[in-house]
């Protein structure tokens, strides 16, 4: 078995190429069983095991499999499913074989490889593919072990590190965006669109800003009202965005759609009925929710998740300590689950040679029974039984020593000895 991780993230590709990789959420039980069918492939059993990790930042897959080249069978798989050119595709991807996938897995739970360094939320993100991932088949030996792990290793990073000091969140990123185009957000219309853990952060700091209004619209209308309820703000439908929009001076959108939501002419339309007053729009979604082409309109300031990005590196060099910390917790971590990895390697070895004593075992006890049912004096069957065990324990050894020649011999000429030390 083979562990690999494969996949790309906001460093190695922009959002327009990760939301063409990006998974939808009722996807991704149908996709596990399609990358653990496409391993199967070229496996000796059919036993793969997979699991994907699919947020704004980051598309991977990660799996556990005997396939001849597991690594390119991930990547052809990522590029097959969403119909990418696999050439196109393949210089945005890392392919992390076993040790280096295992290192990358604890550090993108301990959050070292977000976007917002020490960010936790990547850690929830993680147990939900799990957890899909799970119930879907994908789950077995190796990757459940793993993502455990990952588990531990996370809580250890931030228990006994300040990784997570001093970091700007995408949210009070947005909030600084937006006070570079209106000095008073409490003079200004806030609309949020959808109604996930992102919306729910984003509108926690504009809220703290005391704005004019809050507006949740959601594609559904009770959860949208659940959120609202906390800010004081209004809730409205999603279908109201056309004739609406116009009413907001900062714009804030985060769903789940595989399609834009807010297209040009939408924004055009909008921008006619504030007679070109400013609008603030930020996208965090990917796929995204706002037609790119929308930050083409000379009023309209439009940032995407990779723009907040770089706003949220601000005070990177105060947590240079913490991430040398955290680095060092994790390839003491990675080490201990390697040494895992190797223990299991060895399991049908030791299984192998449990089954072969055991049968020469009962081979000696059955010819001692015989003996002793002739009538036989006690001492003498086991003499016969301590001899014939010892003689069909070592016949092994002796002959393998027989047959090798030069370093090989050398090699069990040493070994031997130790496996048959005395012992009290």
């Amino acid at each position: 078995m083979q562990l690999l991780a494969v996949g790309l993230n906001h460093t190695t590709a922009p959002v327009s190429l990760r939301e063409r990789l990006a998974f939808a959420p009722d996807q991704l039980g149908e996709a596990v069983r399609a990358a653990q069918a496409w391993f199967g492939r070229s496996a000796a059993r059919g036993n793969d095991e997979a699991a994907i990790l699919s947020t704004c930042n980051r598309t991977e897959l990660y799996g556990a499999s005997q396939a001849d080249n597991p690594l390119d069978a991930g990547a052809h798989f990522l590029a097959d499913f969403h119909q990418l050119n696999y050439s196109e595709l393949r210089p945005h991807l890392y392919m992390l074989p076993q040790h280096d996938a295992v290192r990358h897995t604890f550090r993108v739970a301990s959050g070292l490889d977000s976007m917002v360094l020490g960010e936790t939320q990547i850690l929830g993100q993680i147990k939900d593919a799990i957890r899909t991932a799970e119930e879907a088949g994908g789950l077995g030996t190796y990757l459940h072990q793993l993502f455990q792990r990952s588990f531990s290793v996370a809580k250890e990073v931030r228990s006994t590190t300040e990784i997570g000091a001093h970091s700007v969140s995408m949210a009070a990123a947005a909030v600084r965006l937006s006070q570079r185009i209106f000095d008073k957000i409490s003079e200004q219309h806030v609309l949020f669109i959808g109604a996930g853990e992102m919306i729910e952060l984003c509108a926690t700091h504009f809220a703290a800003q005391n704005p004019k209004s809050i507006t949740i619209a959601n594609r559904t209308m009770e959860r949208g009202e659940q959120l609202a309820h906390r800010f004081s703000a209004k809730a409205m439908r999603l279908a109201e965005l056309q004739d609406k929009l116009h009413q907001y001076d900062i714009v804030i959108s985060c769903t789940a759609s595989s399609l834009p939501l807010i297209g040009l002419g939408m924004v055009e339309r909008a921008v006619k009925a504030r007679r070109h007053k400013p609008m603030f729009m930020v996208d965090l979604a990917v796929p995204r929710d706002i037609e790119p082409e929308v930050g083409r309109l000379s009023d309209v300031f439009l940032y995407t998740v990779d723009d907040l990005g770089k706003v949220v590196q601000t005070g990177l060099e105060n947590r240079q300590a913490a991430v040398a910390q955290a680095e060092a917790i994790i390839e003491t971590r990675v080490q201990s689950f390697m040494h895992w990895i190797d223990d299991r390697a060895v399991v049908p070895v030791i299984q192998g040679l449990q089954e072969s004593g055991e049968a020469l075992r009962l081979l000696e006890l059955e010819r001692a029974r015989k003996m002793l049912a002739k009538g036989e004096d006690i001492d003498t069957v086991l003499e016969a039984l301590s001899k014939g065990l010892t003689a069909k324990f070592m016949h092994g050894p002796q002959q393998a020593l027989h047959r090798a020649q030069g370093d090989e011999r050398a090699q069990l000429a040493t070994l031997l000895p130790q496996l048959f030390s005395k012992r009290r």
